[in-house]
């Protein structure tokens, strides 16, 4: 028998980003208002912790709360939508960052910040002619 185990499906459930005491109306602001993703209610025994969910689709961010917080510069969700243009115009608007990186064939994404600095990715697979 294998030391490993193997052979279950899986998917991603969530990604957890961090931000500080009180950040939740700026993330609510961005991730709801900017991004359009809705809000999910956590469950009452989380609710202490602060922090807030988000969904749009299978995908879903988590805010955490993290006393001495510090925004992940390098790690990052990747997050593939169905109109990256619409969503860039969106988050340019908004005053957020757009980076264009265009370093994998056949797939448009950009590297954007939340408000509190946490470095997130949408992507969408290129159109061929």
């Amino acid at each position: 028998m294998s030391r490993y185990f193997r052979g279950m499906e899986m998917f991603l459930h969530h990604v957890q980003v961090s931000g500080p005491t009180g950040c939740e109306p700026d993330m609510r602001a961005f991730y709801v208002g900017v991004l359009g993703m809705t809000e999910v209610t956590k469950p009452e025994r989380l609710q202490a912790r602060g922090g807030a969910w988000f969904r749009a689709g299978s995908a879903e961010i988590h805010v955490g709360i993290e006393e001495g917080f510090v925004p992940a510069r390098k790690a990052h969700p990747g997050i593939a939508v169905a109109d990256l243009e619409a969503l860039a115009s969106s988050v340019e608007a908004a005053g957020a960052p757009v980076t264009w990186d265009d370093n994998i064939p056949g797939l448009r994404r950009f590297h954007t910040a939340d408000p509190v600095g946490n470095r997130l990715e949408f992507q969408q697979a290129a159109q061929t002619a």
